[in-house]
């Protein structure tokens, strides 16, 4: 467990020793920033929703940016080889990647908690759909991180790494957007394989385990492959 405690240490500390880390939280915050601020008074209410409808496709096009270089640089520079000879399996080394990826998620969260103290401050901010909110994009950012994790256990390229992922994260956040042309027996289908239609339900404070099991799988797929993906290289 020491080992896997200091890989985990040495992955979520390797974000802020360049500068992606903070070159992705700026562009986070600026992004939702603006698109929060510049509707939210329009709204003419007390609720984050402008923020959470937005963090689904945000999330498709910066959490694989989080996570390509994950594996890829390690394949690249052939520090994996390295890293295989300390007393850690390789899925202890893709848990503690994973892990770290959703730390720098939080992290990347956690200054948007001013949104809400911004709103509270305004009006009667119902903390019901904050919370749900907050929990659904750990959940959403998780499953993203486990396939932008899986992205780039495929290849050495940062860059193709990031393209797989964002594609597939973007497929999943706007699949449930393509019904007006699937059939009408499949759509049900559809709709749920939709990543972004699961977050909306968990961000309007109602906590269903479907939603929850949805997220989980996903997780845990991209964990899968991924560890399919590095036995494959061994």
């Amino acid at each position: 467990m020491s080992a896997f405690t200091s890989t985990w240490s040495k992955e979520f500390k390797d974000y802020f020793v360049s500068p992606i880390a903070y070159m992705v939280i700026a562009i986070f915050l600026l992004v939702t920033g603006w698109f929060f601020f510049s509707t939210f008074f329009l709204q003419d209410q007390a609720s984050l929703r402008s923020f959470f409808n937005l963090l689904p496709i945000t999330f498709a096009f910066v959490i694989p940016a989080l996570t390509m270089r994950l594996f890829a640089e390690e394949f690249n520079v052939g520090s994996y080889e390295i890293l295989i000879t300390m007393p850690v399996s390789p899925v202890q080394i893709i848990l503690s990647k994973f892990l770290a990826a959703v730390c720098m998620v939080a992290a990347m969260l956690l200054p948007t908690l001013a949104y809400a103290a911004f709103v509270a401050w305004l009006g009667d901010l119902d903390p019901g759909p904050v919370i749900g909110g907050y929990l659904g994009s750990l959940l959403l950012g998780g499953s993203f991180a486990a396939i932008g994790l899986f992205t780039s256990a495929l290849t050495k390229n940062q860059i193709i790494a990031y393209i797989l992922g964002a594609l597939c994260c973007f497929a999943l956040t706007l699949i449930n957007q393509m019904l007006f042309f699937v059939p009408s027996g499949i759509m049900e289908l559809v709709q749920y394989l939709a990543a972004s239609y699961h977050f909306q339900n968990i961000a309007k404070g109602v906590i269903d385990t479907r939603d929850v099991l949805y997220f989980a799988s996903v997780i845990f797929l991209g964990l899968y492959l991924t560890t399919i993906a590095i036995q494959a290289r061994e």
